[in-house]
C-alpha cells in the first residue's frame, strides 16, 4: 500500500464515519484490507481505491469500515461503570416507582454485544419487579459483522467468566450439546435492541435516554468529531442523565454541558 492509497481509504474512512487513522498505522490498514482485495479477486490497493470510487463503491465501503473497525470488548469491562450505574442511577430511580417506570439506556459502540449484556443484567438486578418497569436498551454498532454476534447473544463460557458469579447462574444458559458455549438468557436479549448505526451521520431516535455508554469509540476520532458527538449526546440524555466513557477519554475542552459525577462518568447539566 503506498502512500497515496493510504491516504485515499483514510479519507473514505473518515468522510464516512469520522474514524481517523494516521500514517503510523498504514501497515495495520493494509493487513486488514488485504483481505478484502482477495475476495474480491483485485491485484493491488489502486485498484481497491478504483472500486470504492466507482458506482458500486458504496457496498465495498461497508465492507471497508467492518474490517477496519476495532472490536475489543468484555463483560462487566471497567465494573466501576456498572457499579456506579446500580448505585447512582438505577436504585435511586427504583426507590421512586412508580412515579417514573421509563427507563431507557443506549450502548453506543456494542461490538459483540457484551456491553449491552452487562447493562442489561444490572437493570434486571436492580430494577423490581423488572416487569413492571418500562426498560429497554438500544445497542447499536458500525460493524454489520458483530451485530449479528450480539443479538444471538452466544460466547465462550471462558467470555462468561468476567460476568459476577451471581449473574452467571441467573443470566447464562448452557447452549445444548455445547458444553463450552454460554447463552445469555431470554428476559435479559428480550431488554435489548441490536441496531447499525453510524455515528457521524443522522441518529433516526429521538431519546430521551437515561443512561448513554460510548466507550472506547470516541478516542477514534479527531477533536471537532468529538465536540459534535457529545453535544449530541447531551440533545439526547434527560436532564441529569448519565454518560459513560472509556477510561482514555474526556470531556475537558469538548463540552461544558456536562458536570463529572465520577471516574468517566458525566452527569448532563
Amino acid at each position: 500500500m503506498g502512500e497515496r492509497e493510504f491516504a485515499a481509504l483514510a479519507g473514505y474512512l473518515t468522510r464516512e464515519t469520522g474514524i481517523v487513522v494516521t500514517k503510523h498505522k498504514r501497515q495495520m490498514v493494509s493487513g486488514r484490507l488485504v483481505k478484502r482485495l482477495r475476495a474480491l479477486g483485485l491485484r493491488s490497493f489502486k485498484d481497491y481505491c478504483a472500486l470504492i470510487e466507482g458506482p458500486d463503491g458504496r457496498g465495498e465501503l461497508e465492507n471497508m469500515v467492518n474490517a477496519l473497525t476495532t472490536n475489543i470488548t468484555h463483560f462487566f469491562r471497567e465494573p466501576h461503570h456498572f457499579d456506579h450505574l446500580r448505585s447512582r442511577v438505577l436504585e435511586p430511580r427504583a426507590a421512586e416507582q412508580p412515579r417514573r417506570p421509563r427507563m431507557r439506556l443506549w450502548s453506543a459502540g456494542c461490538s459483540t454485544g457484551q456491553e449491552p449484556y452487562s447493562i442489561a443484567m444490572t437493570v434486571a438486578a436492580t430494577l423490581h419487579p423488572p416487569g413492571a418497569w418500562d426498560a429497554l436498551i438500544l445497542a447499536t454498532d458500525i460493524d454489520t459483522n458483530v451485530l449479528g454476534r450480539a443479538a444471538a447473544g452466544i460466547y465462550s463460557a471462558e467470555e462468561g467468566e468476567t460476568i459476577p458469579e451471581t449473574y452467571r447462574r441467573r443470566f447464562l444458559r448452557h447452549v445444548h450439546g455445547e458444553p463450552d458455549r454460554v447463552q445469555i438468557s431470554d428476559d435479559i436479549r428480550a431488554l435489548i435492541r441490536f441496531r447499525r448505526l453510524n455515528l457521524h451521520q443522522a441518529w433516526p431516535m429521538k431519546g430521551p435516554f437515561d443512561v448513554i455508554f460510548c466507550r472506547n469509540v470516541a478516542i477514534y476520532f479527531d477533536k471537532p468529531t468529538q465536540h459534535r458527538l457529545f453535544n449530541r449526546f447531551a440533545d439526547l440524555l434527560v436532564p441529569g442523565g448519565m454518560l459513560y466513557l472509556g477510561h482514555a477519554e474526556s470531556l475537558i475542552g469538548l463540552t461544558d454541558r456536562f458536570e463529572m459525577s465520577d471516574k468517566t462518568v458525566y452527569r448532563r447539566r
